[in-house]
């Protein structure tokens, strides 16, 4: 019989906690297990095992990621929204690593996967920033692209402390928006 207050959603949410703890990888059903208070074998009443984990977690990140993004932007437009969501994308990833990691490289098993119906909610905020840009249709995927890597990449460097120089994050940050904002003017 599973534990009294223990469900699936209970699970995933310690899980994710623990990841931005420990990381990602070094999150395994026993550390959870042991951070739940039960023994290993009582989670897999409530996921399918780690990579059925994994996934449940990268869908509860995108969520997460969508309604901070999504909620950042309401009543922006052009470089406001851009910054807006920007510097809310980039929040998310700093105070939550492992989570975060998780959504990298996994893909959805279908259209009704949660997983899909997160990313696509947080496509939609970025596809909005987009909203406020000329962006010519064809060009719409590259532009989301490349947002997507700059805030990727600057927010996730940032996590892994990989900005070991003097000048400031947070100036450097917003440098990259306005980079960002007359790249897409530019379109």
């Amino acid at each position: 019989m599973p534990r009294a207050g223990l469900d699936p959603a209970a699970v995933v949410a310690a899980g994710a906690a623990l990841a931005d703890e420990v990381g990602l990888a070094n999150l395994t059903m026993g550390l959870l297990a042991e951070r739940l208070g039960v023994r290993t074998p009582s989670l897999y009443k409530h996921v399918g095992g780690q990579e059925d984990l994994n996934r449940r977690i990268a869908a509860l990140a995108l969520s997460e990621a969508a309604d901070a993004v999504g909620d950042a932007i309401r009543g922006y437009a052009g470089r406001d929204a851009l910054a807006a969501a920007a510097r809310a994308f980039r929040a998310f990833v700093l105070a939550h690593p492992g989570r975060y990691t998780a959504t990298i490289g996994v893909e959805p098993s279908g259209p009704d996967d949660p997983l899909a119906t997160a990313s696509q909610r947080l496509l939609g905020a970025f596809t909005a920033v987009l909203h406020g840009y000329e962006i010519p249709g064809p060009d719409v995927d590259h532009a989301l692209r490349m947002l997507r890597s700059l805030c990727h990449g600057f927010a996730t460097l940032q996590a892994a402390n990989a900005f070991q120089w003097s000048a400031d994050t947070d100036e450097s940050f917003e440098w990259l928006i306005t980079f960002t904002d007359h790249g897409l003017r530019a379109m």
